[in-house]
């Protein structure tokens, strides 16, 4: 059976940024958070082989899986390219992923984030679609599709090459609309088009649009003053045809509530809402921060054990509030257990793995000189 997007909730939750605590996810916060989702009447969970350094799937398996019986939700995960070294590595991790979800079937299984020059070639290589179809006519996988973090080139030869591929996955938000590099906008396009289903990652750009300069928080609250700054990221792509599951990556009760209140009577944004949209938009665009969406896909193989998000995140919070002292006393507290921007030895491995494509290394130079001065 295909997919019916109608039927899809439209608020996914996202397990790639699970509360922690004491260094390991807080079941006990985790499964209050996965209690509240499915009493609203939503069902689809989205983690991957790498979340949580491995941790994620396992977490699903214990906040989910054993609490719940298996029709009363929809779990996806996905395969991660850059860890494939030789053909056994596909089934031998998919099992793993089984093993550690403790399900014997996903629902939504994706070929994680094709993109240029990179994930694309090595699942080309080891024949990883042909594999995807075969698992679906064993059982083990429902829907088949990936997450996409390329050009809208790469997107148009991936689906005429593949077009048993279900749905796609990529990065859509207000801010990247029309950025150069993620192209979020071309992305819906070609996808719209082919009236392919879309999942949507990133709405909230990994919480960068949840709190913003309080002259661009105005136009918001001029129009809705009671509603939160993230509901807007949310609306703006929950308000686009063609969209069937916005996932948002939530790591505290507050955001859970929140992002319900958006969804439980969801209302299309006005032409007003709009514009007022758009207006924030392009005072974001001209306003210079790192765009980076707290994946955390750079951390696990940092030699250095810097934290590169949360070092971006200070950085960003200078730049957006210049008198704040807040972001070198949160600084100060992220390298107190780990790496300092200057300890960067520009191995590049960050820079291989980074969706956003964002040059890290020099980067992390120029926050030392922000943050150490």
């Amino acid at each position: 059976m295909g997919i019916v997007p109608e039927k899809m909730p439209k608020l996914g939750f996202g397990l790639m940024r699970l509360p922690e605590k004491d260094g390991e996810i807080d079941l006990e916060h985790v499964c209050r958070m996965v209690d509240a989702y499915l009493e609203a009447g939503l069902t689809y969970f989205d983690t991957a082989y790498v979340y949580h350094s491995g941790k994620s799937e396992v977490a699903a398996r214990e906040a989910i899986v054993k609490r719940y019986p298996r029709e009363a939700f929809t779990l996806a995960t996905k395969l991660p390219g850059w860890e494939l070294k030789k053909q056994e590595d596909v089934e031998r991790i998919f099992n793993e992923q089984l093993e550690r979800a403790g399900v014997s079937y996903y629902d939504f299984y994706l070929l994680h984030s094709i993109e240029d020059g990179a994930n694309y070639e090595a699942y080309e290589k080891y024949d990883c679609y042909r594999w995807g179809m075969q698992k679906k006519q064993e059982g083990k996988i429902k829907h088949f599709g990936f997450s996409f973090h390329g050009s809208p080139d790469l997107l148009k030869k991936v689906l005429d090459e593949h077009p048993e591929m279900e749905f796609v996955q990529i990065q859509l938000n207000y801010a990247d609309w029309e950025n150069p590099v993620v192209r979020s906008g071309e992305l819906y396009e070609i996808l719209r088009v082919r009236n392919i289903p879309m999942i949507i990652m990133e709405p909230v750009k990994g919480g960068m649009l949840a709190s913003l300069k309080p002259e661009f928080e105005e136009k918001f609250k001029a129009i809705r003053p009671d509603a939160s700054i993230a509901s807007w990221a949310l609306r703006f792509v929950a308000s686009l045809p063609g969209v069937m599951t916005i996932l948002s990556g939530m790591s505290t009760e507050e955001q859970m509530q929140d992002n319900l209140k958006t969804f439980r009577n969801f209302e299309p944004l006005s032409d007003a809402e709009k514009a007022a949209v758009e207006a924030v938009r392009k005072m974001i665009m001209e306003t210079p921060v790192i765009g980076c969406t707290a994946c955390r896909y750079c951390c696990d193989g940092c030699p250095q054990k810097i934290s590169i998000p949360d070092v971006f995140r200070a950085v960003n919070t200078m730049k957006l509030y210049d008198e704040d002292f807040r972001p070198k006393a949160f600084y100060k507290g992220v390298t107190a257990n780990g790496g300092k921007a200057s300890d960067c030895i520009a191995c590049g491995q960050c820079e291989r793995v980074c969706p956003q494509h964002l040059p890290i290394i020099s980067l992390l130079k120029e926050a030392a000189e922000k943050l150490e001065a």
